[in-house]
């Protein structure tokens, strides 16, 4: 097996790898990423040497590039994740999720597309292109019911909308194509090495820093939280065995609210690094995001029925072991913050909200 992964250096991507190359010994990867601002080689250190992984830093937008590493490394599958994945950054600057997540998409559907038609008609049978997305395709839920593969498509922000646009590419290069392709949909990650300016990371170091811990609103918006070891497992599986042409929503069955989450966190802080004062003290509610959605929540009954895949984490054990990663990876989180440029700081107020908080 030969697969191109997307965004290696990023959260997931990187996740996906160190499982592929630990579990898989079959598995040469090949990690085409750009190095963006949230990306980082650190957690794929140990395989450098490796000969079956090699890394390409190549931006999506690079026609030529694509084409150069389908000729040269011949994979026998793409693992699409390469993606720009910050609601708050995409309100603050849309225009990267646009040229990243729908412009790149196409250009590599389109690198794909050519490599795969050039190939014999058994190795045709056993491509694939697997494109990795999000639930927030959907849009946003009441107090009841679920996301499932047949949940009708509503985009409510800039991300979300530019994620909708690329999952539609895939399933149109399919039926028009014939590109033998699998898309998965999946609910909020979480653990290690992600980077810091996602909720769970930052509220873990303004906790420990003494520094406000912001909540959204009320902090009542719902999520349903997926342990990023979890998350990589059922990606093998539907590369492995999925259905060509068919969507996987995968989430772990664990709603929480925004506050339980951050309620959480302190209380586990309180426990592993004890001060005078719980960590619930410098809890603080902030205007919320814009059209922020109120709830997602996703069924995955089909990719454990199907695929027998179930998530091996609840949120508790997930998230006491990302807890005690941050803790001990204090340094790694300094380092890629300068590094990027973020401080931590509140991100995804339009103007007119600047003005008034």
């Amino acid at each position: 097996m030969k697969i191109l992964i997307t965004g290696g250096a990023g959260f997931i991507g990187s996740a996906l790898i160190r499982h592929l190359l630990t579990t898989r010994l079959d598995a040469r990867i090949i990690n085409l990423d750009k190095l963006s601002y949230a990306s980082d080689l650190t957690s794929l250190q140990p395989f450098e040497d490796s000969d079956r992984y090699v890394f390409e830093q190549v931006d999506l937008l690079d026609e030529a590039a694509l084409t150069r590493i389908f000729q040269t490394y011949q994979p026998t599958a793409v693992m699409h994740l390469a993606a720009e994945s910050h609601v708050d950054r995409s309100i603050d600057s849309p225009r990267p999720f646009i040229e990243s997540n729908i412009l790149g998409t196409f250009n590599l559907l389109e690198a794909a597309r050519r490599y795969w038609q050039e190939l014999s008609e058994s190795e045709q049978q056993t491509f694939r292109f697997h494109h990795i997305s999000t639930d927030e395709v959907y849009g946003s839920l009441g107090e009841t019911g679920l996301f499932t593969e047949a949940t009708r498509y509503d985009p409510r922000s800039p991300y979300s909308a530019s994620k909708a646009s690329s999952d539609h590419l895939v399933r149109a290069w399919h039926h028009t194509y014939g590109l033998p392709v699998l898309v998965t949909n999946c609910s909020n990650n979480y653990g290690p090495w992600q980077f810091p300016e996602k909720l769970i990371p930052v509220i873990i170091l303004n906790a420990i820093a003494g520094n406000p811990l912001p909540i959204y609103g009320n902090g009542g918006n719902i999520r349903d939280w997926l342990y990023v070891e979890d998350h990589t497992r059922a990606l093998e599986q539907v590369l492995l065995k999925g259905q060509i042409g068919e969507t996987y929503n995968i989430g772990g069955f664990n709603e929480r609210t925004n506050l339980q989450v951050v309620e959480t966190i302190c209380d586990l802080l309180d426990e592993l690094k004890p001060r005078s004062q719980s960590y619930r003290q410098q809890m603080e509610f902030v205007r919320d995001r814009p059209g922020h959605d109120r709830r997602y929540a996703i069924d995955a009954s089909r990719i454990e029925r199907e695929l027998g895949w179930q998530p091996q984490e609840s949120f508790e054990t997930g998230l006491r072991k990302t807890v005690c990663w941050y803790l001990n990876y204090l340094d790694w989180c300094q380092k890629v913050r300068q590094r990027s440029g973020y401080d931590g700081g509140r991100l995804g107020l339009t103007q007119e909200q600047e003005t008034t908080v």
